[in-house]
């Protein structure tokens, strides 16, 4: 070891305290980004878990393959599973409403085809032998054509064509060019129905039915699933083995694994974490360089007399680079030990909370990735070579009469350092004397309330995204007055109404009703809406018609009647085929003009509580007048039932809400040949909906039901954004926690080494005369000061910050968040950042108190 680094290794162990602080610099920088870079390995997996559970745990499929080459690929090396269904044929589908998709395709399942490509039962059983089937439920949902469980399919089975081309499932239907050539007729019993398999693309020509393979690999066509030991290097064996065989890659799992040609995933997957890292070294450069920065302010007067008899500017710079190593020894593995152990717990915490709203069988677990940690290390060692190479270069690089002198540093010229009477009359003496120590040492300063910044806006920027997050997710899912739905908008009423009265007799359900919507358009006249409503729309003529958007909610007569008596009508006036409407017209206070009234009152659209309209269903969101009505409507002061989620794409929302309330048994008189429902289902209240879910689904499941439907669990989405807003809370904390203590850190090393600085000033200021109160009062004006400074730049910034945040989640389409500040946030930083630069004050200033003055005047620095 030669002399220089014998000299470093003496100023690290005689500033104790500063190198301490350092080293927990050095350990929170490599456990946040140790644990930054775990969390995401971990997080991938376990979405690389989940999609393979939901889409196949395969990575490459190869396509039209004989049995030979399935045989080859199975006893590969290389290969970790292999499974593979026969490619049976295509017949054609009689009656299809999907011209893209005119065939039906058999595919011959063995064992180990069944474990490894995930298939979801609707409603039966799977086959058991070769002439039993399992059909997708997209036939009827997509194609129109019903498939029940029982029903014998007779086929004629053969092969799509184009010239001398086999075509597969990846050839997208053509009509021109292309032939069914049929090879043999095969009978087969519907046993179940299931969800459209997930190999099937939306592309393929023909809707899948599974079957049971007579023996296995025993045909001439099969399809493939590989999965790989190494699935880094999937592509290179797909190209290198697939010889003239089509093959297509499981992305659904390979982008999880960053393997996938996914750009857009992929650039979002590593600008995320890039950012993250970057925050985080900037943090900790900022910590560590202010640590190196102050150390060679001590060592300066020490580099003069070494350059004075020949240390060159490199031995010098390598000196504190060696410094640097020696705290990187110590500090990166037990940052890497607590790391991993934090991230562990932070896991554990929130894997309940992240299967309820992803995977509930997958679990979410630590995965400790070597490259990952190596990697976290590598950064962390280069954030400590950047902290300490910049102050080294520039200390190297100083004159050697400016570092013997010590005059680099501290600005001594009058017009630097002037402060006005009326200031001086304000903040008295000891104010004075914070102020020019202030103005001496601008880095220094700058410094410490750059850190006490940092960390405010950190803290209030997470607070505002947390409080916009659960503002999002308490308004995305709203408290209906429903706790289990089911939608749909193809299934017949007949059937609906069956599955109703089965499915109200679940456990824990105690109320239940059936409804439906329309979309619906109202011709009126200008002059019978309101004022407010043209406050809202502008100028109009009273006989203009306007064609006003409007929706019409079919109740089931009870519910329907209820209603009514609630209200106090007549009931004999409001049924029957010609009986009146009751509707609910309205839109918010605020939305009219300037007029200074509560924003969260509602007023009539209409200037008349009874009116006869001419309503007209809407195609394309267009009225069809042709095919109008008129009706008798009453508007009323009630809240309608909610009604089901909207399967298809929701236009924009108006400005007013206008619906329609009618007995179920008038529906079929609004439904027309061009318009359906826009949504109907079956809505239940239970004591326990999870339990009447899982009872539910049973039932639903022996129904053999083809028509598309959703079953929603609405206390469980419920849950599952409290979840997402506990899990946001977990991370978003645990991360500004770590970036607060670094930040925490950096003030302690900054101040408590500026106060040993001053050692000789103070003691001079103590040996004229300043009392211990005097002494005391103007360490705390320099408190002040760095708070107030702190506060004056950070706050203003963070809420620019929270605004931003706000602006991005609105922009993403969270519309209906309001901007709120973070009040108790705000209230926690400025008492935290007056308390910590108090403490770290009373620290330094208490043992400069303990010392003696003789010796601190003494005292060369060196």
């Amino acid at each position: 070891m030669n002399i220089f680094n014998k000299v470093a290794l003496q100023g690290l162990k005689k500033n104790r305290t500063r190198t301490l602080v350092t080293i927990i610099g050095v350990i929170l920088s490599a456990a946040m980004i140790t644990a930054v870079a775990t969390f995401g390995i971990s997080l991938l997996n376990y979405m690389a878990n989940g999609a393979a559970q939901k889409y196949g745990n395969w990575h490459v499929e190869f396509l039209n393959v004989p049995s030979s080459f399935v045989q080859e690929r199975t006893n590969d090396e290389e290969v970790a599973n292999a499974a593979a269904f026969e490619n049976i044929g295509y017949a054609k589908l009689d009656q299809g409403k999907n011209p893209k998709k005119p065939y039906l395709f058999i595919a011959g399942f063995n064992k180990k085809a069944f474990d490894t490509l995930p298939i979801t039962l609707v409603s039966g059983r799977l086959p058991k032998n070769s002439r039993e089937i399992l059909v997708s439920g997209s036939v009827a949902a997509n194609g129109g054509v019903k498939l029940s469980v029982g029903q014998t399919l007779s086929l004629a089975v053969g092969s799509r064509m184009n010239g001398n081309k086999n075509l597969g499932q990846h050839d997208p239907y053509t009509s021109k060019g292309e032939t069914l050539v049929p090879q043999n007729k095969r009978t087969y019993t519907v046993v179940g129905i299931c969800q459209r398999p997930s190999f099937e693309e939306s592309s393929s020509p023909g809707y899948t039915l599974i079957t049971k393979a007579d023996s296995q690999y025993k045909g001439d066509n099969f399809s493939l699933f590989i999965s790989l030991k190494k699935p880094r290097g999937v592509h290179a064996y797909a190209s290198s083995t697939a010889k003239n065989y089509t093959y297509a890659f499981n992305d659904n799992v390979l982008r999880f694994m960053g393997l996938s040609d996914d750009n857009i995933f992929n650039t979002l997957l590593y600008s995320v974490g890039g950012i993250v890292v970057v925050i985080i070294m900037i943090g900790s450069i900022f910590l560590i360089y202010n640590a190196f920065n102050i150390s060679l302010n001590e060592r300066t007067h020490q580099f003069g007399i070494l350059s004075s008899v020949g240390a060159t500017e490199k031995q010098l710079r390598n000196s504190v680079l060696f410094e640097g190593l020696c705290i990187s020894a110590v500090g990166i593995p037990i940052g890497v030990i607590v790391g991993i152990g934090s991230i562990g717990l932070v896991l554990s915490v929130v894997a309940k909370n992240f299967g309820g709203i992803l995977y509930d069988t997958v679990p979410l677990t630590l995965t400790v990735s070597v490259p990952a940690i190596v990697a976290a290390a590598v950064v962390s060692m280069v954030t400590i070579l950047i902290s300490a190479y910049i102050p080294a270069r520039k200390a190297a690089s100083t004159p050697v009469m400016e570092c013997i002198r010590q005059t680099n540093e501290v600005k001594v010229e009058a017009k630097a350092i002037k402060i006005s009477k009326f200031a001086q009359r304000i903040y008295g003496l000891e104010g004075t004397l914070a102020l020019k120590n202030f103005k001496r040492n601008k880095k220094r300063y700058r410094s410490i309330v750059l850190s006490l910044v940092l960390s405010v806006v950190l803290f209030i920027s997470a607070s505002a995204f947390v409080t916009d997050l659960k503002q999002a997710s308490e308004r995305a899912v709203a408290f209906t007055t429903y706790d289990i739905g089911l939608a749909t908008q193809d299934m017949d009423d007949s059937k609906m109404l069956q599955l109703y009265d089965k499915l109200k007799t679940a456990d824990g359900i105690y109320e239940s009703s059936y409804q439906a919507l329309m979309k619906y358009s109202c011709a009126a006249k200008a002059k019978d809406l309101s004022d407010y409503y043209w406050e809202y729309a502008g100028s109009h003529s009273p006989e203009e018609t306007v064609n006003l958007p409007m929706e019409i909610q079919f109740l089931d007569n009870s519910t329907y009647l209820n209603i009514i008596k609630n209200l106090g009508l007549p009931s004999e006036e409001y049924t029957g085929k010609n009986a009146k409407m009751i509707a609910v017209a309205k839109m918010p206070r605020h939305m009219a003009g300037n007029r200074k009234e509560e924003v969260d009152t509602s007023i009539d659209m209409f200037k008349s509580s009874s009116m006869n309209f001419t309503i007209a269903p809407e195609i394309n969101g267009k009225p069809k007048m042709e095919q109008g009505q008129n009706v008798r409507i009453k508007f009323v002061e009630t809240v309608p039932p909610d009604t089901l989620p909207i399967l298809e794409n929701s236009k924009a929302k108006n400005p007013f809400f206008f619906r329609m309330m009618a007995p179920y048994s008038l529906k079929e008189k609004f439904e027309t040949n061009d318009t359906h429902v826009a949504i109907k289902g079956l809505t239940f209240k239970s004591k326990n909906a999870t339990q009447s879910v899982v009872k539910m689904k049973r039932m639903l499941q022996s129904e053999g039901i083809t028509a598309n439907y959703n079953l929603y669990n609405m206390c469980k989405m419920l849950d599952d954004n409290r979840n997402m807003i506990f899990i946001a809370n977990v991370f978003a904390y645990t991360f500004i926690i770590m970036i607060s203590l670094i930040a925490i850190a950096n003030v302690f090393n900054t101040i408590s080494t500026n106060i040993k600085l001053r050692r000789r000033e103070l003691a001079m200021l103590r040996s004229v005369g300043m009392s211990e109160r005097d002494f005391q009062k103007m360490m705390n004006f320099e408190c002040a000061f760095y708070g107030m400074k702190a506060l004056l730049l950070g706050l203003p910034i963070a809420i620019i910050s929270s605004w931003l945040i706000y602006k991005g989640m609105v922009s993403g389409g969270a519309n209906d968040i309001d901007f709120v500040l973070p009040w108790g946030s705000i209230g926690i930083s400025i008492f935290s950042v007056f308390l910590v630069v108090f403490i770290t004050m009373l620290y330094a200033t208490r043992k400069i108190k303990k010392e003696n003055i003789i010796d601190a005047l003494r005292d060369d620095m060196s």
